[in-house]
């Protein structure tokens, strides 16, 4: 028995350094494995224009999206708030790559459907991807005339979305835009390309800055209506399973086909409105839970 405890004190420094030599190396194979960037956006939206964010598998989000009349009607309509504009919309994530979503907005009495894939995602470590990569394709139907043929009343839009992280605080992304409207007003181009640019400041864990604007190719401030590029900037609120996203914008509309394309307010005449967006997750998987911190 003496010999045993003799031979077990000899034996534990040798056990010791083993077990951290093991534990040294488990660490290394951790720091040596890729590893996705998380949250570069808090919400599939910057503002009015879709983030690379994609829902997860098997959970839905709830939106509402609320824009006010302009802050330069005065004081008696109330500097907007008489008039509000509203889209209500669902998206449900098939895979954690891939989701869809359904909306109705209230201008132009439209319904809305997209399908958004992320094709990259930005990870650091060996084999790091530097950026994140999401394709997006939506098409909208317009109901408010019911005369005009059901083909005019369609429009489409196609983005690839290229987003970075830089960090802990700061993401920006482009937003390379296609749009076809079938009709349009006398004057305009049915086909309109633009590139837009995003971006977000976080402020707190769950306060953050974003901005975007959207610069047409098309030069549209020539027409009888004439046309603007959209810029919107806003503050990002997350509170649980609820993300709470307070902005101005000089666009009425919450699809591309109208705030790329039909923004006629402009920020140095005060046509600006505000506005929020709303989104509510619920989780049909019991084993995860979405959020973006």
């Amino acid at each position: 028995m003496y010999y045993a405890r003799f031979l077990s004190l000899l034996l534990l420094p040798v056990f010791a350094n083993a077990q951290d030599n093991l534990l040294d190396e488990l660490g290394s194979l951790d720091s040596a494995r890729r590893v996705p960037v998380q949250a570069t956006f808090k919400s599939t939206r910057i503002v009015n224009g879709h983030s690379v964010e994609t829902m997860r598998k098997k959970h839905l989000d709830f939106r509402i999206s609320h824009r006010f009349g302009r802050l330069n009607l005065g004081a008696y309509q109330l500097f907007g708030l008489d008039q509000a504009t509203m889209r209500m919309g669902f998206e449900y994530g098939i895979t954690d790559r891939l989701m869809i979503g359904v909306g109705r907005s209230t201008s132009e009495k439209v319904y809305d459907t997209f399908g958004k894939y992320r094709i990259l995602r930005q990870s650091t470590g060996p084999g790091a991807v530097p950026v994140s990569v999401t394709l997006l394709a939506s098409a909208a139907f317009a109901t408010v005339d019911r005369e005009a043929p059901a083909t005019d009343k369609l429009s489409y839009a196609a983005q690839l979305l290229v987003a970075r992280k830089f960090g802990e605080k700061l993401s920006l992304q482009l937003l390379p835009t296609w749009i076809h409207r079938n009709s349009v007003l006398p004057g305009d181009e049915k086909t309109t390309l633009s590139l837009g640019v995003g971006g977000r400041f976080k402020l707190t864990k769950r306060v953050s800055v974003n901005g975007e604007y959207f610069l047409a190719a098309n030069d549209r401030k020539s027409l009888p209506v004439p046309y603007y590029d959209s810029m919107s900037w806003g503050v990002d609120i997350e509170t649980g399973g609820h993300v709470f996203q307070l902005h101005f914008t000089n666009s009425l509309g919450m699809i591309e086909k109208q705030f790329i394309s039909e923004t006629s307010g402009r920020w140095g005449k005060g046509d600006i409105h505000y506005g929020f967006n709303m989104s509510r997750t619920f989780s049909f998987d019991r084993k995860k839970t979405h959020r973006f911190p």
